[in-house]
């Protein structure tokens, strides 16, 4: 934000009176510098018309967008314009926004990663899922990965095939962990404990190791 304002030759008292002059908006000088030192967020209505006066789009003012709210406000966004693209009530949609948890149905989903131009990983970590996920890829890599494709098709809009291919790759890396670290010149519980820290750190990174096998 410091850097666009800069560049455009303007003082943090410019930007405040763009605000209110172009949007009505009341801001003080100190709000604005407020905003670029990070001990301030603008709200939505903020950010669209500060992106305004500053010749950008919202999506250039923040960080990597990671929630609902981000991505929609990075997109330029009311809740009532999203609300309507994806075929649900406002108030419906900003519960869910608030709550981090998306409970939309299986078109509403498509037309929410469309709205707001997501991708696969994105939508998971932008609804709520991602801990559903690895939840999920633990299950499957440490039991019979089988009994797992249909549930996480549910979750994931992949080909079936590509699907059982990466749960299948993945139950085989994390058992070939395993295995390979019960060396016969180790004792049987220090074996058992060299492959437990093996497997957890597996385990605990099982969702990169997920993405980077399905290159979504």
């Amino acid at each position: 934000m410091r850097r666009l304002r800069e560049a455009l030759g303007m003082a943090p008292g410019h930007v405040a009176y763009g605000l209110y002059a172009q949007y009505g908006l009341r801001v003080s000088p100190e709000t604005v510098s407020s905003w670029e030192q990070g001990f301030a967020t603008p709200d939505s209505r903020e950010l669209t018309a500060l992106a305004g006066v500053l010749w950008c789009s919202p999506g250039d003012l923040m960080a990597a967008a990671a929630t609902l709210r981000e991505h929609r406000m990075a997109r330029g966004l009311s809740p009532e314009d999203l609300a309507r693209r994806v075929g649900l009530d406002v108030t419906a949609y900003l519960r869910m926004e608030e709550s981090g948890r998306w409970r939309g149905n299986e078109r509403q989903s498509e037309a929410l990663a469309q709205a707001l131009n997501l991708s696969l990983r994105e939508y998971v970590t932008a609804t709520g899922q991602h801990e559903d996920l690895a939840e999920l890829l633990r299950s499957a890599v440490t039991t019979r990965w089988q009994a797992y494709v249909r549930p996480a098709s549910k979750l994931l809009p992949l080909p079936r095939h590509h699907l059982q291919d990466v749960l299948e790759q993945l139950h085989t890396d994390y058992q070939g962990r395993m295995v390979s670290t019960m060396s016969w010149g180790t004792s049987g519980s220090a074996a058992e404990s060299t492959a437990g820290d093996a497997g957890r750190e597996f385990l605990e990174r099982i969702v990169d190791h997920f993405w980077a096998l399905a290159q979504v």
